[in-house]
């Protein structure tokens, strides 16, 4: 095959492009107090700013690979990178909770036909030691600009507001339009397949809707039932909710259509393999022994690795009273771990292989995280939490490049589309899993610490306590520096009472948020075990 001589200036487009997708679901998180207050949100409408952007990216990054491998990936990189830049601009001016969610969602559907088609370009345009040597360049940017996200959001919030979090994707939209037109290549799985190989072209007639139908209601329905399952009820609909006029609420009727869905997804998959017909997403791909576990590891570690994202910025701003900028300081922390493993992670893998590499890699995340829940407290000084997230960002560094070459180390080139959408597409499967399902545990939690938790303060009616401790929740904790600040209502509380009324709710908040990180070591330990099962020797 004939070398491609822009190959290296196409792969800093392409790092490029998954920079800003990837900024794009991390940068929100330290914004979101700033956005709870001025917009204004709720816990719910805060937990699906960021659960939107990547339940949309998970839902389409099947169907966008496959687009992808048939009518160019050029193509649906520039068609993404365009709607992703639409949907930054409609979110920057977002004048409340529904017109930023419809933003979320087109970007969710941009970030979609990005993600797919830098991976699968990368696997089409590079061979041999450079494959490697180019794997290992996106992943170290992965990591980097997920770390690096929160960093760029504190600073644009307090230099600016808000709004520039998005705003800056325009620009940089720009230069990656130049530079796909001037450098990447257009590849397609026709220009991969073996000598002799026929394959069917997708069109119209022979794309797979209903593979497509199944894929996005199976994804769709079981995130959906989790966000939503504390808000509506989780068996019964709960009163004052949209559904209370329902004998059973729709959150467990959503899991368990997107459950069903899910399972008839792969029944007609299979069907139309055996029948030689376009596929969605070749399942039979899971039989390869790397992807199929390599997969499962990716998952539940990226439910553990956005849980911790969702939950620390909270802590760090409602909690210890720091700024968007501090709060993004102290996150970047990991940013500065994962640039320094990412030089480590090649030569180590010649020594221990990359399967080693990787595991040794969520060892290090799962010890960070763990320490983090063991060493927050309301008034933890911010290095006790930069060692644990300067550990947390070592192990980041090395794992990522190392699990995605894993997964498709053994996947044919024709189906590195489909191989490289669907690794992403478990990857934001797992980030959207891991916000619904932590943000439930952590609101669960906080409630649970805050009840009574204000029982002992002098001159507080009883009724008013319980208004306050059951707020923390809802508001995410920004109710704290309300007190504190004496803003709104809290103006009328005395000094002295509304010091020690923040306090107690701060030791709540800091009891309620420990549990939630606790899941997430639990989810990155089931993906050590995962890496256990990896074929080693193929792998390496």
């Amino acid at each position: 095959m004939e070398t491609n001589p822009n190959r290296w200036k196409a792969l800093g487009v392409l790092a490029l492009a998954v920079s800003l997708i990837v900024i794009d679901g991390t940068i929100v998180n330290v914004a979101l107090p700033t956005m709870i207050r001025e917009l204004p949100l709720n816990f719910t409408q805060a937990q699906w700013v960021t659960t939107l952007y990547n339940l949309i990216f998970a839902a389409l990054l099947i169907t966008t690979g496959r687009l992808g491998d048939s009518f160019g990936r050029r193509n649906t990189l520039t068609f993404g990178i365009v709607l992703f830049a639409l949907g930054s601009a409609l979110a920057g001016f977002a004048t409340g909770a529904n017109s930023l969610l419809l933003a979320r969602a087109i970007q969710g559907v941009g970030g979609a036909f990005v993600l797919p088609a830098t991976l699968s370009t990368v696997n089409a345009t590079f061979q041999g030691r450079e494959r490697a040597k180019a794997f290992g360049i996106w992943g170290a940017t992965i990591s980097g600009a997920a770390a690096a996200g929160p960093l760029l959001g504190g600073w644009l919030t307090t230099s600016f507001n808000w709004r520039w979090i998005f705003g800056i994707n325009l620009p940089v939209a720009v230069l990656l339009l130049i530079g796909a037109y001037l450098w990447v290549p257009q590849t397609k799985e026709t220009d991969e397949v073996a000598p002799g190989v026929v394959i069917t072209p997708l069109n119209f007639k022979t794309f797979d809707y209903l593979g497509f139908l199944f894929s996005v209601l199976g994804m769709g329905g079981v995130v959906f039932g989790l966000v939503e399952g504390r808000t509506l009820g989780w068996l019964s609909a709960k009163a004052g909710t949209w559904a209370e006029n329902w004998s059973l609420s729709p959150a467990p009727i959503a899991i368990a259509v997107g459950l069903v869905s899910l399972v008839l997804f792969v029944v007609w998959e299979l069907k139309r393999a055996q029948a030689g017909q376009n596929l969605l997403l070749d399942v039979r791909l899971f039989k390869i022994s790397s992807f199929s576990w390599g997969n499962i590891a990716a998952l539940v570690v990226a439910m553990g690795e956005f849980g911790l994202l969702f939950v620390l910025p909270l802590y760090l701003q409602n909690v210890l009273g720091l700024s968007p900028i501090r709060s993004g300081f102290v996150l970047a922390v990991m940013a500065l771990g994962s640039f320094l493993a990412g030089g480590l992670a090649a030569p180590l893998a010649h020594k221990i292989g990359a399967v080693g590499v990787a595991r040794l890699g969520l060892v290090l995340e799962t010890i960070g995280v763990a320490l983090t829940a063991l060493v927050i407290t309301p008034t933890s000084p911010t290095w006790h939490v930069d060692l644990p997230l300067a550990i947390y960002g070592f192990g980041l560094g090395l794992a990522s490049a190392q699990l995605t070459s894993t997964i498709l180390v053994e996947v044919p080139r024709a189906q590195s589309g489909q191989g490289s959408a669907t690794q992403s597409t478990v990857r934001q499967l797992g980030s959207a899993l891991g916000v619904a399902i932590i943000a439930t545990i952590m609101a669960s939690s906080i409630s649970a610490a805050a009840e009574g938790s204000l029982s002992g303060v002098n001159g507080l009616p009883v009724p008013a306590a319980e208004k306050i401790e059951a707020s923390v929740a809802p508001s995410a904790g920004s109710i704290i520096p309300q007190l504190r600040e004496g803003v709104g209502k809290a103006n009328r509380i005395p000094p002295q009472a509304r010091a020690e009324i923040a306090d107690k709710l701060s030791d709540a908040f800091v009891s309620g948020s420990k549990t939630p990180l606790w899941a997430g070591v639990a989810f990155m330990a089931l993906g050590v075990v995962a890496t256990t099962q990896l074929p080693r020797k193929k792998a390496d």
